[in-house]
């Protein structure tokens, strides 16, 4: 059985550089319910924002496999990861939507 579905693992992060790893179905969307706080917990209360990594899986079998793989990891080892790909912990979702237009001066 074959799917066309992704899965992604993520890591956001804030400007302390706090982590926090999860998964979903829709990289775009998580992200941005993230961003406009519009989800109640721990990213909300601790301003995790940042998408500093992710990962793609083709089943949800194995991107919760991983997630929870990387949970289980001891701090250091999670900054290793996104330094491997990351190493400057750039926000890799800053362009992905749209800035609010200023509103015209009358």
């Amino acid at each position: 059985m074959s799917s066309d579905k992704s899965y992604f693992v993520y890591i956001l992060s804030n400007t302390s550089r706090m982590l926090y790893v999860g998964v979903t179905n829709n990289l775009e969307r998580r992200v941005s319910e993230h961003k406009h706080e519009s989800l109640d917990g721990f990213t909300r209360q601790y301003n995790l924002t940042r998408l500093v990594f992710y990962e793609v899986y083709g089943t949800p079998r194995s991107a919760i496999a991983r997630e929870k793989q990387i949970k289980g990891w001891i701090r250091s080892k999670k900054v290793a990861l996104i330094k491997s790909t990351n190493p400057r912990w750039c926000d890799l979702a800053a362009d992905w939507f749209s800035q609010p237009k200023p509103k015209p001066q009358k």
